[in-house]
C-alpha cells in the first residue's frame, strides 16, 4: 500500500532516535534540521520502504544517511561487530554522482567516529567502495575479499555484480537498497534494467529488502514509488511510505525578452543583446550556471562569452568554462572542483549539470530558451540557492515569440508547481532477455518461477506468459528458423517438456562483454551520389530522415536518398527549403502535458483579446505571469495578428487548425496542434499516411512541438478535413507498424534493441565488432525476422519506437478528444502566405546555425506580408468546420 507521511516529529524526537555520538555530529555540523530531515530519518531507522522527493539542497541524501550509519552503529553495539558482506546497495545513474557520493559519506563518517572517540567509545570504521565500469580488477578483488558495508554502483555495474561468482556472496547479506535521481532512471530502459537487478537482488538476499528512492522534483508520486518498491507474488503492491518535500523550497523564475521588438531585431543584433543581458545577470551574481539545450550551443556560447568579457575586460577568459558530455571524465572532473572551491564565475552546460552532482554554491541559474518541461525547468533552477533557506533564483531568455509563449507558460506552471507527468517504460523485451541470461547464469530455473520474479518488478508486472516465453524460446533458439544462416546462436538451454532453463558453456562471457541498455552511437558519414565526401551527420538525425528529405550540412542544401550502415547517400538541392533542421536530434521535446497548457494561454488570451483592450490584457500578463512589459505586449501582438488574419481562428488546447498554404508549385498542409513534438510525430504519420494514400504521393513532414507541416509536390486538391477525422484510432498502431517498417529509424533502433537482447554481440571471445558492421548486419537480420510473428526483439523496436521515442498513446487520445468533440478541428486556406502561428513551422528546416540570418528575415518578410494582409483585408478566407464538409 502506498501512503503519504503525515506525521512532522520535532528535532528533539528525531535526535532522540540516534546514537548519542552521531547526535552530537549532526548538532556540530548544522544549526537545524530541514523539514525533510526530520520526517525522513525515522522511517529510514524503522525500515520503511520510502521515496523521498524534495529540491536539490534539502538534505535528503544526509537524511538517509544519518539514519542509516546510526543503525550500522547500532548493530556494532548489540553485536560488537558490523555486518558482513555488503549491508547496503546506492544505486545512481551518473559515475560522477558515484565519488561524489563515496566523498560525501566519508565526511560523517570519519566525524561520528572522531566525536565517539571524545566520548570515549572506539567505533570501527564503516567501509565505503565504489564499484563501476571505471573500478580496477584490482580494486574488485580487493572488494570480493574485504566487501565494503556501503557499495555505491551504477543500474549496468549492479547487474553485472550479480553474476560474480566470489562478490555475489558478499551481496547475500544485502538488507538496504538506495536509487538516487530516481526520477531520471524510471523514465528510461536503465530503470527497467535496475527493477529487474533489485529484484533479483533480492531474491538472492533471500529477505524483504528496505527500498529507499530519492527524487527531485516529479510527478506523480505515486507512480515513482510502485516502481520503487514493485508488487509481491500475491499481484499487491509492496507498502512504501511516500515523503512529499517537493515545494519546500523558495523560488523566484522569470522570463527576459533582451530586445524591445522581438521580429525585426537583426539576428546579429538579437544574438548581441541576449550575451549582454547574460552579462549584465553574470556581472550582479558570484557564480552563474548557464544551460542551453544542444552541446553544440553550449560550446557556442562560452566561445561568444570569453571573447566578449576578455574584450571588455569584465572577467578572466578561465572564469568560464563549459561542461557536458562530449568532454574528457577528466576535464569534467576538473570543472566540478573549480565550481565547487568557488573558483569559476560561469559554467554554460546543455544537461550535464541537471542531476544533482555536488557543484557548490550557485546564485544563479539561466536557461536560453525553453527547457520544454515543468520538470526540467524546476530542476535546472533549482540548482541555485543550493541551501533549504535560500532561494533558487532563474532567467529564461526568450528568443522569439513561440519561445516566448511557451517559457512564460513554463515559468507559471513551475510557480504554480504543476509538474509534468513521468513516462516510465513497460516490458522491454530487450531489458528482459538480458535478465533471463543473468538469471540463466546464476542456476537452473523453473520457467514458473522465473516469469514469477520478472512480474514482481513495476517495469514487468503487467508482462504476458506469452511474451515471456517468446522472449525465452528466441534466446534459446526456438524461434525461427534463421538462426544458423545468420549466425545467431542460442544463449541459453531451455527444456519446455520438464519447464526448466539454463546456461551455456558461453553465456558468461557473452553477458559479461555485451551487458547493459545504453546503446553505442556514432557519426554516419556523407557522401553525394558521385561519391564525394560532404560531412557527418549525428546518427541520431539520419535516423530520422526519409528519403526526400532536405537538410544543411556545411551550409548548404542536401536532399537525403538512402542510407547502409553508417553511410549515407545524398544529392545536391540548392535553393530548396530545407525541411529537417540539422540538430534536430538534440532538440528536447515539449512535454504533453505543457504543450496542452500552452494552448489552453493561447485559448484564454485570445478570449481576453476580444474582450478587453490590449493595454487592459499587457497589464495582466505583466501582473500574473511577472512579464517586462514589452514582453507581454509581443505575446498580444502575436495571438491578435492571429485573429486578425484568420477570421477569429487561434490554435489552442480546444482547436487543431488545418491551414492550407500554396508555395509555388508545392502544397503545404499545415496542422496547428498544440501536444508536443513526440505526439505530433504520431498524428503527422499517421495523417500523411492517409493523405498520401489518398492521393497517391510521397508526402514530406516536418514535426514542431506546435504542430507539423506535410508538404505535397503539388498542389493537389482533397477534403483535408475529412481526411483527418478519417484516421483510424482504433488501428492506430498498426497504421504506425506499416509507416516505420520501410524507414532508417526502424533499421536503427532494430541494432539498438538487437544489441541490447544478446542477437548482436558488439564483443565476443577477443573481437569487437565496429558499429558499421553491426548495422550492417542488424539490417539483413530485420528482413530475416519480419515473418516471423511476435518475434521479441521486433516486437520491442516497434514498441520502443511508438512509445518512446513518438508517443502513440498521447496521439490516440488527441484523436479520441476529436471523436468525442472536445477538440474542434477546422480548416483555413489556401493561402499564398502563412498565418502568424505557423510560421516557425514553415521555417523549421532553417533553425539551423549557419542560416539562423536567413530564418531572420524570412521570418521578418512572412510577418511583414500578413501585416500587409490584415491592413487592406485584400484576402479571403474560408473557414469551414465540421458541420459543413
Amino acid at each position: 500500500m502506498l501512503t503519504y507521511a503525515t506525521s512532522d516529529p520535532s528535532e528533539e524526537e528525531v535526535l532522540s532516535l540516534l546514537r548519542p555520538y552521531v547526535r552530537a555530529w549532526f548538532k556540530s555540523k548544522y544549526e537545524e534540521m530541514t523539514p525533510v530531515q526530520r520526517k525522513t530519518i525515522p522511517l529510514v531507522k524503522g525500515g520503511a520502504n520510502v521515496l523521498v522527493s524534495s529540491p536539490t539542497g534539502t538534505g535528503k541524501t544526509l537524511a538517509v544517511f544519518l539514519g542509516i550509519i546510526d543503525r550500522l552503529y547500532e548493530y556494532y553495539e548489540k553485536n560488537n561487530s558490523l555486518p558482513s558482506g555488503v549491508y547496503v546497495v546506492y544505486v545512481s545513474p551518473l559515475r560522477a554522482l558515484n565519488n561524489d557520493m563515496r566523498r560525501n559519506l566519508y565526511e560523517p563518517i570519519k566525524g561520528i567516529t572522531e566525536i565517539a572517540r571524545g566520548m570515549g567509545v572506539e567505533l570501527p570504521e564503516i567501509r565505503v567502495a565504489v564499484r563501476t565500469s571505471d573500478t580496477s580488477p584490482y580494486e574488485k578483488q580487493k572488494m570480493s575479499k574485504n566487501p565494503p558495508h556501503i557499495l555505491i554502483t551504477t543500474p549496468e555495474s549492479l547487474a553485472i555484480a550479480l553474476n560474480a561468482p566470489k562478490f555475489r556472496e558478499a551481496l547475500k547479506n544485502t538488507h538496504i537498497v538506495i536509487i538516487d535521481e530516481i526520477h531520471e532512471l524510471a523514465s528510461s530502459k536503465r530503470g527497467s534494467h535496475l527493477a529487474l537487478s533489485i529484484e533479483r537482488l533480492e531474491h538472492l538476499a533471500q529477505r524483504p529488502l528496505q527500498r529507499i528512492g530519492l527524487s527531485a522534483t516529479i510527478a506523480p508520486l505515486e507512480e515513482v514509488a510502485a516502481f520503487l518498491v514493485g508488487y509481491r507474488d500475491n499481484g499487491e503492491l509492496r507498502d512504501c511510505i511516500i515523503v512529499d518535500a517537493r515545494f519546500d523550497k523558495k523560488l523566484d523564475i522569470r522570463v527576459k525578452v533582451p530586445v524591445i521588438d522581438i521580429i525585426h531585431t537583426p539576428a546579429e543584433i538579437l544574438n548581441e543583446s541576449i550575451y549582454r543581458s547574460v552579462i549584465d545577470l553574470v556581472k550582479k551574481h558570484r557564480t552563474t550556471l548557464i544551460f542551453t539545450n544542444t552541446r553544440s550551443a553550449t560550446e557556442r556560447v562560452v566561445f561568444k562569452l570569453r571573447k566578449i568579457m576578455e574584450k571588455e575586460k569584465i572577467l578572466n577568459i578561465d572564469d568560464v568554462e563549459a561542461h557536458h558530455s562530449s568532454l574528457s571524465r577528466d576535464v569534467r572532473l576538473e570543472i566540478e572542483e573549480k565550481l565547487k572551491k568557488g573558483l569559476l564565475r560561469v559554467v554554460v552546460c546543455s544537461t550535464s549539470l541537471e542531476l544533482g552532482i555536488d557543484i557548490g554554491y550557485i546564485d544563479l541559474v539561466v536557461l536560453l530558451s525553453s527547457p520544454k518541461s515543468t520538470t526540467r525547468l524546476l530542476q535546472r533552477v533549482g540548482r541555485s540557492g543550493h541551501h533549504i533557506r535560500e532561494l533558487s533564483k532563474g532567467f529564461v531568455i526568450a528568443v522569439d515569440r513561440d519561445d516566448l509563449v511557451e517559457c512564460t507558460v513554463l515559468c507559471k506552471l513551475a510557480g504554480e508547481r504543476r509538474i509534468d507527468r513521468i513516462r516510465i517504460p513497460r516490458n522491454p523485451l530487450d531489458v528482459l532477455a538480458q535478465h533471463i541470461v543473468g538469471l540463466a547464469l546464476e542456476d537452473k530455473w523453473r520457467i514458473e518461477d522465473a516469469y514469477r520474479l520478472v512480474k514482481r518488478s513495476y517495469s514487468f508486472h503487467t508482462l504476458s506468459y506469452e511474451d515471456f516465453m517468446n522472449t525465452v524460446r528466441y534466446l534459446a533458439g526456438r524461434l525461427g528458423d534463421f538462426y544458423e544462416h545468420q549466425r545467431v546462436y542460442s544463449k541459453i538451454w531451455l527444456d519446455e517438456s520438464e519447464g526448466v532453463f539454463g546456461k551455456k558453456k558461453t553465456t558468461r562471457m557473452i553477458y559479461y562483454l555485451n551487458s547493459g541498455v545504453i546503446p553505442d552511437e556514432s557519426k554516419v558519414r556523407v557522401f553525394t551520389v558521385d561519391g564525394k565526401y560532404v560531412g557527418d551527420l549525428e546518427e541520431g538525425f539520419v535516423e530520422y530522415l526519409t528519403p526526400g528529405d532536405l537538410f544543411v550540412l556545411g551550409g548548404r542544401v542536401y536532399e537525403y536518398l538512402q542510407s547502409r550502415g553508417f553511410v549515407a547517400i545524398v544529392k545536391r538541392a540548392d535553393g530548396q527549403r530545407p525541411t529537417v533542421p540539422t540538430w534536430f536530434s538534440e532538440m528536447l521535446p515539449l512535454a504533453y502535458d505543457s504543450a496542452i497548457e500552452v494552448g489552453r494561454f493561447r485559448r484564454i488570451v485570445a478570449e481576453m483579446l476580444r474582450e478587453k483592450g490590449v493595454d487592459e490584457v499587457v497589464t495582466f500578463l505583466a501582473k500574473e505571469y511577472k512579464l517586462e512589459k514589452h514582453a507581454a505586449k509581443a505575446i498580444c501582438d502575436y495571438i491578435l495578428e492571429q485573429i486578425q488574419y484568420t477570421g477569429g481562428l487561434v490554435p489552442s488546447d480546444k482547436l487543431i487548425l488545418i491551414e492550407i498554404y500554396d508555395e509555388g508549385v508545392k502544397r503545404n498542409i499545415i496542422v496547428h496542434a498544440l501536444f508536443g513534438r513526440k505526439a505530433n510525430e504520431a498524428l503527422a504519420r499517421l495523417y500523411a499516411y492517409v493523405v498520401g494514400s489518398q492521393l497517391g504521393v510521397n508526402v514530406k513532414i516536418t514535426v514542431t512541438d506546435n504542430g507539423f507541416m506535410l508538404t505535397l509536390p503539388r498542389r493537389l486538391d482533397a477534403d483535408y478535413l475529412k481526411l483527418f477525422y478519417s484516421i483510424p484510432v482504433d488501428k492506430a498502431w498498426d497504421m504506425l507498424v506499416r509507416v516505420i517498417r520501410r524507414t532508417d529509424l526502424i533499421k536503427r533502433r532494430f541494432r539498438h534493441v538487437a544489441v541490447r537482447s544478446f542477437m548482436l554481440l558488439r564483443r565476443y571471445r577477443d573481437a569487437e565488432k565496429s558499429l558499421h558492421k553491426l548495422q550492417v548486419n542488424a539490417e539483413e537480420l530485420l528482413k530475416a525476422v519480419e515473418e516471423i510473428n511476435d518475434f521479441p526483439v521486433l516486437k520491442e523496436t516497434y514498441r520502443e519506437i511508438l512509445m518512446d521515442y513518438m508517443h502513440i498513446d498521447e496521439a490516440v487520445e488527441v484523436l479520441k478528444a476529436v471523436q468525442r468533440g472536445e477538440i474542434e478541428v477546422k480548416l483555413i486556406g489556401p493561402l499564398d502566405v502563412p498565418s502568424p502561428f505557423a510560421h516557425h513551422i514553415v521555417v523549421h528546416g532553417y533553425s539551423d546555425v549557419v542560416l539562423m540570418e536567413d530564418m531572420r528575415k524570412m521570418l521578418v518578410r512572412l510577418h511583414e506580408m500578413v501585416v500587409e494582409r490584415i491592413k487592406s483585408k485584400v484576402f479571403s478566407l474560408q473557414a469551414t468546420s465540421p458541420g459543413s464538409h
